[in-house]
């Protein structure tokens, strides 16, 4: 898959079949629209390609705004490419760009930028200086500088529209196991393991920790049922989010306890699935209260996740 930064406003591209959005979290909803521009182009021996931008628009339009994002740049790639994305073009999102009327996004960019010959987008998609731009608007502009606009209809699930707004909400309040139902996999956080205060150890269950990184969504505080994968090996695990409040609190971190043995994960990279929550989080009395509470936290995760196990015929 090619990534492009900028565009040349000389396209070379066979036959290009594009899309466009930031595509954050690369849900059900994403994966049916990429799907329907990589059929299109294959059936035209085509170019598959999304326009994207960097940085996400809010970051320049709502600068205060405290967006957090379900994938990074590089995940957001790799899900492209294995959705057959032949091409990725990055544009720059500056004020400048944001000022561009509908009518010179879609000659200027669309047009003559990329020569986009068909363009998939949803049906409520708004673009141009203040998103004044409609899909009939876009229609009209494709008849008139030589491309044919798709609207496509939003994938629907538990009577609500899959987006990632609704994912992130879902996510930040705990409901991981929903999440997945609409992103098509579990939601997963990421990391180099730092050293702790060992306080896991002590109490029977040691624990690897990951900062939290600022711009990412973070499921709420609490205990879960996870799988955390070290070197593409797959462990089950359970995890806890907050700022142990037992020990008077701290920085807000990710611990995490590999259930099928012990490790040696300081320094290593480690990615987690969030499976299902068991908990929110809870200040306890005492140590040995929390220790009990644990076990009884290790007996749910490993209930929840021979059910998972199970439910994928693993």
């Amino acid at each position: 898959m090619k990534v492009t930064r900028g565009y040349s406003g000389e396209p070379l591209r066979p036959y290009p079949v594009g899309t466009i959005g930031n595509f954050d979290g690369h849900h059900l909803g994403h994966q049916a629209l990429l799907n329907q521009v990589v059929k299109t182009a294959r059936q035209s021996q085509g170019t598959a390609l999304v326009l994207t931008f960097a940085p996400h628009p809010v970051k320049i339009l709502a600068p205060t705004a405290n967006l957090r994002f379900l994938t990074d740049e590089r995940e957001k790639l790799a899900r492209f490419e294995q959705a057959g994305i032949d091409e990725v073009v990055f544009l720059e999102f500056t004020p400048t760009f944001a000022s561009l009327s509908p009518e010179t996004f879609a000659e200027e960019i669309l047009s003559k930028g990329l020569g986009l010959k068909e363009v998939f987008v949803g049906q409520h998609f708004a673009f141009g200086h203040k998103r004044a731009g409609t899909i009939t608007d876009l229609t009209l502009f494709g008849h008139r500088f030589g491309f044919i606009v798709h609207p496509t209809f939003p994938v629907t699930i538990a009577e609500g529209v899959v987006s990632s707004t609704r994912i992130r909400q879902l996510i930040m309040s705990g409901q991981v196991d929903q999440a997945a139902d609409l992103l098509g996999r579990h939601y997963a956080l990421g990391g180099v393991v730092t050293s702790g205060e060992g306080r896991g150890r002590t109490l029977g269950w040691p624990t690897a920790n990951l900062r939290l990184p600022s711009d990412r969504v973070v499921p709420a505080d609490g205990i879960y049922a996870s799988i955390t994968i070290i070197k593409q090996e797959r462990h089950d695990s359970i995890s806890y989010i907050g700022t142990r409040p037992t020990f008077d609190g701290g920085e807000r971190l990710l611990e995490v306890t590999i259930l099928d043995g012990t490790h040696n994960l300081y320094g290593h990279d480690m990615t987690v699935e969030f499976i299902d929550r068991i908990r929110g989080d809870v200040q306890f009395d005492g140590v040995a209260a929390l220790s009990e509470q644990i076990a009884s936290d290790v007996d749910s995760a490993k209930t929840i996740l021979r059910r998972h196990h199970q439910a994928i015929g693993g």
